[in-house]
């Protein structure tokens, strides 16, 4: 994406942050349980594996129907390859890396699973907190999920700051994911809106929201780097 675009989505969601600015602090809600995505039952002896997608509102699909979300999608596109996989949504508006943290250990008592996609970091950008914070908020939900089990295969969706914030303060965020994809080996998304961010037909009115066609794209970022992770374990 031009990097003119990239720039004006960022600004745009410094202002626009519905219900999540800086200045307001969310009430205080039970945490959601995590949700298939998609209302089709299991079969009598499911032995599918579960992919956890642990994220924001942009996880949860805010504004549109969550059938259109970016999650739903990645179940659709397994589906149609008949692969064993179940997506869950485990998406909350409003969640910082900090909100996820504290988190992330009810929601590994409440579901297991075998692939998890960590997609955290927007609204920590948003709220202008240190990289610092954020990179030993994310560094904790990756140790939390492996020490949970080992073998959970994790993927890290990365994400920009506004650059209003300053080219130190961007840069800094945007070396976390980096910096933590190469110290764990996880493959990384390397900005989950790449294609969205800045195109007005792409997003809800907010201009931060994606809209469904906006969440198409998203999981074709998504499955470019999920797809060769699933491939050989669905084809064995």
């Amino acid at each position: 994406m031009p990097m003119k675009n990239l720039f004006l989505a960022l600004f745009c969601w410094s202002f626009l942050w519905i219900g999540c600015s800086s200045n307001e602090t969310p009430e205080k809600v039970s945490p959601p349980a995590p949700t298939a995505a998609t209302d089709t039952p299991p079969a009598a002896s499911d032995d599918r594996q579960h992919i956890l997608f642990f994220g924001n509102s942009l996880t949860a699909a805010y504004g549109i129907d969550p059938d259109s979300g970016f999650v739903s999608r990645i179940q659709q596109r397994l589906d149609s390859l008949g692969w064993p996989y179940q997506t869950i949504n485990s998406g909350n508006s409003c969640e910082t890396t900090a909100g996820g943290n504290s988190l992330i250990e009810w929601v590994l008592s409440q579901q297991d699973f075998d692939v998890f996609i960590l997609e955290l970091g927007g609204n920590d950008g948003l709220r202008g907190i240190a990289p610092t914070d954020s990179y030993r908020n994310l560094k904790s939900i990756i140790d939390k999920v492996l020490a949970a089990d080992s073998t959970i295969q994790i993927v890290l969706a990365g994400m920009e700051a506004p650059p209003n914030l300053g080219s130190d303060f961007t840069t800094a965020f945007r070396k976390n994911y980096r910096q933590l994809a190469a110290e764990y080996e996880l493959p990384l998304i390397p900005f989950l809106l790449e294609g969205v961010g800045g195109i007005p037909r792409l997003n809800l009115p907010d201009g931060i929201h994606p809209t469904p066609q906006g969440h198409r794209i998203v999981a074709d970022n998504i499955w470019a780097v999920l797809r060769p992770l699933l491939a050989e374990t669905a084809t064995r």
